[in-house]
């Protein structure tokens, strides 16, 4: 009786492991479109601050699939209400093996007018709920394990994100605290994560080229703070071309690992964006990177 016990014991930590490894890398390699592409994903303050409706569908793979190799799926909405306030909405599932993770997060943003230029000083919240779970489904023993069925009964709990934002002309300043619940100290004992997103903070300036080729240039510098290892500082920059309507995106990682994408606005509500990631120094020569692919959609845009 004593040995099954250990046994089940054994068991939960293993999976209590690699759910916590897969959400590590997760927060390392956050999805490429949070810089430029679809900059709610990572800041509330975000949400309902261009025209009309933005719907956004991403989707990121290692580029050499493996059984079990993490795949990260996500959908935003986000609706400017009016001129002052946004609201929001953020679903992001990510599989590595046999593990689930999904959050849900609704958003609330308010966008204080500064002067007459359009600078605002934009506000936002995120409120939802996270489940973790072991897919039974995909089990090569037995799936009918008590072991199994403890760790899916946990129940769901509650997280948010806070966000500040301020957007000019040209200068762009951000700041975000994800993962609320654990960063101010409301998680129980053991349900802290190392290596989960703390802090994020960024600033960018666009700069015009050739206004008469429409070439513009937003150089970014990007600061994330991680728990329980070295925060993470990100160096890069977008080209656009035709007055925006195709872009060019690189980015340096002080993981030591870069992220390049391409992205086009196919119609005036339709954008794509297509972004390859090495993988961090600490997982090099294991897999040969992920590839990611987001597709934003505006709509009722005046």
């Amino acid at each position: 009786m004593d040995k099954l016990m250990k046994m089940k014991r054994y068991i939960m930590a293993l999976l209590v492991a690699a759910m916590v490894s897969a959400t590590a890398n997760a927060q390392l390699a956050p999805l490429g479109a949070m810089y430029y592409h679809n900059q709610y994903l990572n800041n509330p303050a975000f949400a309902g601050i261009g025209q009309g409706l933005e719907v956004g569908a991403g989707f990121r793979q290692q580029w050499s699939t493996m059984p079990g190799s993490p795949k990260v799926q996500v959908l935003t909405g986000s609706y400017a209400l009016t001129p002052k306030t946004g609201l929001g909405l953020n679903v992001y599932n990510d599989q590595t093996g046999l593990f689930k993770r999904t959050r849900v997060v609704g958003s609330y943003a308010y966008h204080l007018p500064l002067n007459g230029d359009n600078d605002r000083l934009s506000f936002g919240v995120s409120l939802g709920f996270m489940d973790e779970m072991v897919d039974q489904g995909l089990m090569d023993g037995d799936p009918n394990d008590p072991s199994i069925g403890n760790f899916n009964d946990r129940r769901q709990y509650v997280d948010g994100d806070f966000g500040v934002a301020y957007t000019g002309g040209k200068l762009r300043l951000q700041a975000a605290m994800p993962n609320l619940r654990n960063s101010l100290g409301f998680s129980k004992d053991g349900e802290q994560v190392v290596n989960e997103a703390r802090f994020f903070a960024a600033a960018s300036y666009k700069i015009s080229l050739s206004q008469s080729e429409g070439v513009g240039l937003e150089p970014k510098v990007a600061f994330r703070g991680v728990r329980g290892t070295d925060n993470i500082f990100d160096f890069g920059a977008n080209f656009t071309f035709i007055d925006e309507k195709i872009g060019l995106m690189a980015i340096y990682h002080s993981t030591e690992s870069t992220s390049f994408g391409f992205s086009a606005r196919l119609s005036r509500n339709f954008d794509l964006m297509g972004i390859y990631s090495s993988n961090t120094a600490a997982l090099a020569g294991q897999t040969n990177g992920s590839f990611e692919l987001n597709l934003k959609v505006n709509l009722f845009n005046k």
